[in-house]
């Protein structure tokens, strides 16, 4: 379970950096927030994936100190 807490973490993290620098039309079409012809940076989406990140990484990190 903390391994699949940590990887979950870290791939969420690289997602969350992936929404901050590429913007919405450069996006895969699979993300969610990928707009064709749009521009602008989907920050709210970053953030939301990299705290839910954040805490994956909290809780495998808390699991192996058990």
């Amino acid at each position: 379970m903390k391994l699949i807490c940590t990887v979950l973490g870290l791939a969420l993290l690289v997602i969350a950096a992936i929404y901050f620098l590429m913007p919405a039309d450069a996006l895969p079409s699979f993300f969610p927030g990928h707009e064709t012809g749009l521009a602008r940076m989907r920050y709210k989406h970053g953030i939301v994936t990299g705290v839910i990140g954040i805490v994956l990484l909290a809780i495998g990190w808390v699991m192996g100190r058990r």
